[in-house]
């Protein structure tokens, strides 16, 4: 009989569970990892059952369960326990960790289903033959015998009509007689056919091409009708990758005729797929692998399959140069995956790369393979249940998605894919503070899985690992096709200014690479990690400069918009004419940004063809692509950008790149400062001369001497690595030691500073005793949101320790009463401020 309690969690402060009676109608459909709607408090909330309990808590008014959500549990029994794992490393409320893990709660339709098993089908056959029922109750016989006429599936109300409760669908499903499937309906998806070229194309080619010699006798027509055929060629095995048929159309400048033609040649093939609200209508201008293994790669993917023999946990780190192919690995990792029948999770940092991994996945595996489900944040909350449960009823077999897509809820996984692995977008800055990374390593162990991290500038940590033997170290030192890496070099401002008396953000080498590739016709990208025309407004006068109202930050100037905004609040301010502190009219803007740098390239090269990419001129998915489509496609000469520009893109026809300001995050109070400069420069030099071009980096620095930058002029990782590795043991960080940090915050200076002291008294016995503690002092960032904030920085070399002196503070802080909202615990923080 089943268990008369539950243990809940629900998404409220406290980081506990909480303990309801399961009603005697219920009990066959509570299980761990379903939804459940119970009364708390004078609310009603969704929860999530953790485990089945015999016993109530004494002393406690128990409350029932009002209502069960799911039939079949949202959550399999190892996210659950993820869940937990989560909860108890990240010190997050467990019911907060969930709420991170599933679809967001709408009110959808959702349709039920009833689908016959084959055990199911055999036993209607035997009943309906006059055999023994074999202890199945009439309308249960009546129900099986129902579902063999109407092939297989009824709807689940279906069921009540028959007599035929919940609890005795729950007997036939784990009879294996029947299932359960739930799926969520909402308005009618658009759909959009997707062009890719097919893998036999080639010998089909031939044959039409000897077709066309004896038969054609219009020469000029049949090379107009082949230089068509090759541009669409080329767009879809070189250039692009499988495309919407409207924009294959457009970019390939042919008729929708000529591509039915090569679809019923048998050149191409086609699916219908559904339009993801973040997919526009201009392609990013990433690069379909080459289907073919260079030695390297063969010998790469020898060893992921010597890991998939052993049938056990592991973690692979695959550190290839940019250009590389480490895509073509991962997608033949994932069909040697699929062809041992499990299932595969590939999580990439950006949305951007979603689409264009999943487009991989189905031009790879053929257009009739449905198998492949999306999740990230652009969708709606509607899209987002829709292929939730399309995974959990496994109807997809890979998922591509963001950070989040680490809670998909695939069974049997065989393999986890983390690209680029470095990404500091895979740690989430909001409670549970999770870093996508190590939630996957973590599940694949649950799982028996394999992981394989990517990067061509792996953390120091993964690299730390492999280089100790935790990791299998894999190595493409080498691009594809034997293309060369971009010549790096450096460009002295102070060397600069004593020759030029100027100080424009565009140096004079800089300044003449651009002019050599107009004059080529190729193409310049410019990067400054920087957005707004100005840095900040001083003072000449007094010294002083506007400063956020909410934040201790400058704001930045931005001229387009006309007005001064905070980066990080996002208030505005007008701009002001005089000193807001002494009145005086000098006031003076300070530093160059990305929209400063594109107003001065006009100026330089006024015929050229110009954009600029940043979080100001893409505020909209469409804005992003049109951008990264129109520079793909030739229609512009220079592309201005942020970091945004950095990573994944394949431009074949960029030659040039100029990196302006690139020491600025040096001088950030952060001890990953160096890693993230090298991590930088390294992946945009990558950006540089992927195609048959030789490629060109020109750095722009006030620090040429600093390790960092060096070791990005000469693309040396592993002289990086050593150098950084001995600043980390030196100064006891990451990855020599655990690290935590502790913000306690409030609106009101006065009780930040009291809980502040309140917690120094709790941490001062442990200081030294396995656990180093700074603080408190002021955090970098003192004032944020209108909070005042005070930080604590704990490392001890022992996870354990530092878990076990935090959980003790957490639990300090309940008996003084400091609310749990005012102190933030931050594990393994990749940023400090």
């Amino acid at each position: 009989m089943s268990s008369p309690y539950c243990n809940v969690a629900l998404a409220v402060p406290p980081r506990t569970t909480f303990t309801y009676a399961v009603p005697e109608a219920l009990r066959e459909t509570v299980q761990p990892g379903s939804r459940v709607l119970v009364p708390f408090r004078k609310k009603t909330l969704v929860g999530v059952v953790v485990e089945l309990v015999e016993s109530a808590p004494a002393r406690t008014k128990i409350r029932e369960i009002a209502r069960v959500l799911d039939f079949v549990p949202a959550l399999t029994l190892k996210l659950v326990e993820l869940a937990q794992w989560i909860a108890g490393y990240y010190l997050a409320p467990v019911g907060e960790v969930f709420r991170a893990m599933l679809p967001p709660v709408t009110e959808l339709k959702a349709q039920r289903d009833i689908l016959l098993t084959g055990a199911g089908r055999g036993a209607a056959e035997s009943l309906s033959g006059g055999e023994l029922s074999h202890g199945l109750l009439r309308g249960e016989v009546e129900l099986l015998a129902k579902l063999n006429k109407k092939n297989g599936a009824l709807p689940f109300a279906a069921a009540a009509k028959l007599g035929v409760d919940a609890s005795a669908l729950q007997r036939l499903q784990r009879r294996g007689l029947i299932e359960i499937r739930e799926s969520v309906q909402g308005r009618k998806q658009k759909m959009q056919r997707v062009v890719a070229w097919k893998g036999n194309a080639a010998a089909v080619a031939e044959s039409l091409n000897v077709k066309s010699e004896e038969n054609d006798n219009a020469g000029t027509q049949s090379a107009q009708r082949k230089r068509g055929e090759e541009r669409v060629r080329e767009l879809l095995v070189t250039e692009r990758g499988p495309l919407p048929l409207p924009q294959l159309v457009k970019l390939a400048n042919v008729t929708r005729t000529v591509i039915e033609r090569m679809l019923r040649d048998g050149l191409l093939e086609s699916w219908e797929e559904t339009i993801d609200p973040a997919e526009d209508p201009f392609d990013t201008g990433y690069v379909l692998p080459a289907h073919e293994l260079n030695a390297e790669q063969e010998s790469v993917l020898k060893a992921i399959r010597a890991r998939f023999e052993l049938g056990e946990f592991g973690v692979q780190l695959l550190h290839g140069v940019t250009g590389s192919g480490k895509t073509e690995v991962y997608l033949r990792a994932v069909q040697e995956t699929l062809a041992r029948g499990k299932t595969a999770i590939i999580l990439v940092p950006e949305i951007a790369l979603t689409l264009w991994i999943g487009r991989q996945c189905r031009a790879w595996f053929g257009a009739r393979f449905e198998g492949v489900a999306v999740l990230h944040s652009a969708l709606s909350d509607v899209e987002r249940a829709r292929e939730w449960w399309r995974v959990r009823n496994g109807e997809a077999r890979v998922v591509v998605g963001t950070r989040s897509a680490v809670f998909a809820p695939l069974e049997n996984i065989g393999l986890i894919i983390v690209d680029e692995e470095q990404e500091n977008s895979y740690k989430q800055e909001e409670t549970p503070r999770y870093h996508g990374r190590d939630v996957a390593i973590v599940r694949a162990k649950m799982e028996g899985a394999a992981a394989l991290l990517g990067s061509a500038t792996p953390s120091m940590e993964s690299y730390h690992h492999a280089r100790n033997g935790k990791y299998e170290l894999l190595t493409l030192a080498s691009r594809v096709a034997e293309r060369m890496l971009a010549s790096v070099e450096i460009v002295d401002l102070r060397e600069d200014f004593q020759q030029t008396h100027q100080t424009s953000p565009i140096s004079s080498a800089l300044h003449a690479g651009i002019q050599e590739c107009l004059a080529n016709k190729t193409q310049a990208l410019v990067l400054i990690n920087r957005r707004g025309y100005s840095w900040s407004v001083l003072c000449r006068s007094c010294g002083a400069s506007v400063q956020c109202v909410n934040c201790s930050i400058s704001m930045t100037h931005h001229k387009q918009r006309n007005r001064l905004e905070c980066h990080y609040c996002g208030s505005i301010q007008p701009i002001p004419k005089v000193c807001l502190k002494c009145q005086s009219k000098y006031v003076y803007f300070f530093g160059e940004g990305s929209e400063h740098v594109e107003e001065r390239l006009r100026k330089e090269f006024p015929g050229a063809r110009i954009a600029r990419l940043d979080r100001d001129t893409a505020r909209t998915k469409r804005q992003y692509q049109e951008t990264l489509g129109a520079f793909a496609g030739g229609a512009l000469d220079i592309l201005v950008g942020t970091q945004m520009l950095a990573k994944g893109h394949d431009f074949q026809r960029v030659t040039l790149v100029g990196v302006v300001s690139a020491d600025s995050s040096l001088s950030l109070p952060d001890f990953r400062a160096a890693e993230r400069t090298f991590q930088l420069l390294t992946q945009v030099a990558g950006r540089a001369g992927r195609g048959e071009l030789a490629g060109r980096v020109l750095i722009q620095t006030f620090y040429p001497e600093h390790y960092a930058i060096q070791d990005a002029v000469k693309q040396d990782y592993a002289a990086f690595f050593e150098r950084e590795l001995h600043f980390r043991r030196m100064m006891a960080y990451p990855p020599f030691t655990s690290l935590a940090n502790v913000i306690v915050r409030d609106t009101s200076l006065e009780k930040a500073i009291r809980w502040s002291r309140q917690l120094s008294e709790y941490f001062s016995p442990h200081d030294g005793k396995g656990v180093r503690i700074l603080g408190p002092a002021t955090a970098p960032l003192a004032r944020l949101k209108k909070e005042h904030r005070f930080q604590f920085l704990l490392k001890s070399p022992k996870r354990s320790v530092l878990t076990k002196v935090l959980g003790g503070a957490m639990a300090y802080c309940e008996v003084k009463e400091i609310p749990e909202t005012a102190v933030l615990v931050d594990m393994d923080p990749l940023s400090l401020l």
